[in-house]
């Protein structure tokens, strides 16, 4: 369908984006990504906004991605929306059976009647036919919000958030889990695995707004989003890309290794360089890379697949990760969709040989990831994709007054349960500080 599209020059960017956020949430429906301004390769915009659905598509995962497939060919337009881990019961044959506390579809993606994207300093309104003519009033609505009119959108009072965060697996519960990940190493079974565990409040109510605002600026990551459907909320400070579609080139970006930031720029520098020489950690790393390559070639031309960058490391505010960029490049007649259902979920997420390593954490899990470890993306109207990992993210059901996140760490031969333990409440330190600090 055709959009109508208007550009305008923004003086003051980052207000603008800030009442683009607290306007957004006066539909049902919204999906906003964010790059921060961080400079990485393969980029198409700074920010985007999707809101208001004109048609859409949810389902759970029996027959997901022929039905994301016909969705995405008929509808020929952009389309946001996010694919759930347990879309992997679609690819394989396996079960998710664990609780599930937040009720996600498996599946959502929708087609935009508003569509905003950010460029430096120009924002671009493409609005579809049936509503073109507000793009003016909303541009001018959203130039000069009011703090009332920002309270008005939000339709939630300021409160002090009384959160009590528990713990899901409890330390010696999560070493003995561990020790039972590493005995299938010992035994063969699988090589690595990406085991996780929840943290979760019960009767809890949050403004979602200003928690994601207060996680997205103690990290500031490339892959932000924040996602409202109805009441279900995701609040995401990704650092990791799980693939994007670029004309015939497909990027894949796993990140398997982190430490933590040091006050000291000596220090922080040292630890950087340990990491990225760290045998540990490489293997990890390495051993994910491999799988990426092998789930790429099922779609890429022969001799196309390439590692472009292996175990770099790069720096975030919180943590130093360890990200390789995997390539390939595709035949014209190869569909979208069919390149995300051959590498889905990704390995960063699940470990190697995936399917072994997917019933074993399956088992000894305790949660339905559910969006967790899932992506957040879109289509663009000619079949180009980008896709996060929705990893270091709030997820929340206000309907259910019910907020968790969840995280992991790969387990492989070299692995210590204490380590490991050390790892998972280092990531889980933003969603934590968000949660507790946010208005």
């Amino acid at each position: 369908m055709q959009r109508t599209i208007r550009t305008f020059s923004v003086e003051n960017m980052a207000n603008f984006k800030q009442n683009l956020l607290y306007w957004s949430q006066q539909f049902e429906t919204a999906i906003w990504l964010d790059s921060n301004n961080y400079e990485q390769q393969y980029s198409s915009f700074d920010a985007a906004l999707a809101v208001e659905e004109f048609t859409s598509i949810k389902t759970d995962y029996y027959q997901a991605f022929e039905k994301l497939k016909a969705y995405q060919t008929t509808t020929k337009d952009y389309i946001f929306g996010y694919i759930s881990y347990d879309v992997k019961n679609d690819v394989e044959r396996l079960s998710s059976k664990n609780f599930d506390g937040l009720n996600f579809a498996d599946l959502y993606f929708f087609q935009p009647q508003k569509l905003l994207f950010i460029k430096e300093n120009t924002i671009e309104f493409q609005y579809l036919k049936m509503v073109d003519n507000k793009i003016e009033s909303d541009f001018e609505e959203i130039s000069k919000m009011s703090f009332r009119a920002k309270s008005r959108n939000l339709k939630i009072k300021q409160f002090k958030p009384d959160i009590k965060i528990k713990l899901r697996i409890h330390k010696d519960e999560y070493h003995h889990k561990v020790t039972k990940v590493l005995e299938h190493i010992h035994r063969g079974d699988i090589y690595e695995a990406n085991f996780c565990q929840e943290f979760y409040a019960k009767n809890s109510t949050i403004n979602p707004v200003e928690v994601y605002k207060h996680l997205n600026q103690i990290s500031e990551p490339p892959f932000a989003t924040f996602l409202k459907i109805a009441h279900q909320y995701a609040l995401c400070a990704s650092p990791e890309r799980y693939i994007r579609k670029e004309g015939r080139k497909i990027i894949s970006q796993p990140i398997k290794g982190t430490a933590k930031r040091l006050v000291s720029s000596i220090d922080d520098a040292k630890i950087a360089s340990d990491l990225s020489r760290d045998i540990k950690e490489r293997a990890e790393n390495v051993m994910i890379v491999d799988l990426v390559r092998n789930d790429l070639s099922k779609t890429a031309k022969k001799g196309s697949v390439k590692v472009e960058e292996l175990c770099k490391v790069y720096s975030f505010k919180q943590v130093h990760q360890m990200i390789s960029t995997v390539v390939s490049e595709i035949e014209k007649t190869t569909h979208s969709v069919d390149v995300i259902k051959d590498t889905f979920p990704m390995g960063s997420m699940t470990g190697a040989p995936k399917v072994s390593a997917m019933k074993i954490i399956e088992n000894l899990e305790e949660t339905k990831r559910g969006l967790y470890s899932g992506t957040v993306g879109y289509f663009t109207p000619n079949g180009d994709f980008d896709f996060n990992v929705i990893i270091r993210s709030i997820l929340y059901n206000k309907e259910k007054k019910y907020i968790s996140y969840s995280v992991g760490s790969a387990i492989t031969a070299k692995s210590s349960p204490e380590k490991e333990y050390e790892e998972c409440l280092l990531k889980a330190k933003a969603m934590r500080f968000a949660l507790l600090n946010s208005k």
